[in-house]
């Protein structure tokens, strides 16, 4: 048996259908907001017409600011899940160099990132992870003066000089980075998360989570260094 499929429908077969079901839009009001109907006017508006109008602008407008709410709260959703996965990390190590190997992981895997560096300010000549401490007086701090006086995170491109302290060779590679201090009474650091887009860590990004980032990592780190 064949089934035939319906050809579209004429406007004719539209009109005598809707003569025949004049309670058609009672029953389907949402299709009253997409509708334009001309008025006999001519180019007058009538009253109906133009609340209809304003209707349907502030029920779109309600609709995107909705939308905007809901991407909002998955963002947040995401963000405290990738903090809650950093906070185990670092609860699991139970030495500085595992809590280093951690944190570089669950960054690179969870945060999305493509560049991870942390430097701790501090002189520690034997230390057995490469670039982990950089000496108080060191010329490679001279780059981050302004991040470590404000205290605040940076987000956007860094500067030549501070990609070559924080990643070395993958400098040139580096688009787009967040510069995170970690400023305590007992730990003075920088924790740094970098991409190879440029959109990645743009300047107008929130610092809340950045920041809360810095207290647990500074919080675990100084746990760990007085052991």
């Amino acid at each position: 048996m064949t089934v035939q499929q319906n050809p579209e429908l004429t406007a004719a077969q539209v009109a005598q259908y809707l003569q025949r079901h004049p309670e058609f839009f009672s029953d389907h009001l949402q299709l009253l907001e997409k509708m334009r109907i001309p008025h006999p006017c001519g180019s007058a508006v009538s009253l109906i017409s133009k609340q209809l109008e304003l209707y349907r602008n502030k029920h779109q407008e309600q609709d995107n600011q909705l939308k905007a709410l809901i991407e909002i709260a998955r963002d947040n959703d995401t963000s405290l899940s990738r903090m809650h996965k950093l906070t185990l990390a670092l609860l699991d190590a139970s030495t500085l160099e595992e809590a280093i190997a951690n944190l570089e992981m669950v960054l690179s895997d969870y945060f999305l990132t493509d560049f991870v560096a942390i430097r701790i300010i501090k002189h520690k000549p034997d230390a057995s992870i490469a670039n982990l401490f950089i000496a108080p007086d060191s010329v490679d701090l001279k780059p981050f003066t302004k991040e470590l006086a404000a205290n605040q995170p940076k987000c956007g491109r860094p500067t030549l000089a501070q990609a070559k302290v924080l990643f070395g060779e993958a400098a040139p590679d580096v688009k787009s980075c967040a510069i995170i201090p970690m400023v305590f009474t007992e730990l003075e650091g920088i924790v740094a998360i970098g991409s190879r887009e440029e959109s990645r860590f743009h300047y107008s990004m929130g610092n809340l989570f950045l920041t809360q980032m810095s207290e647990i990592i500074g919080t675990r780190l100084i746990s760990l260094l007085a052991a």
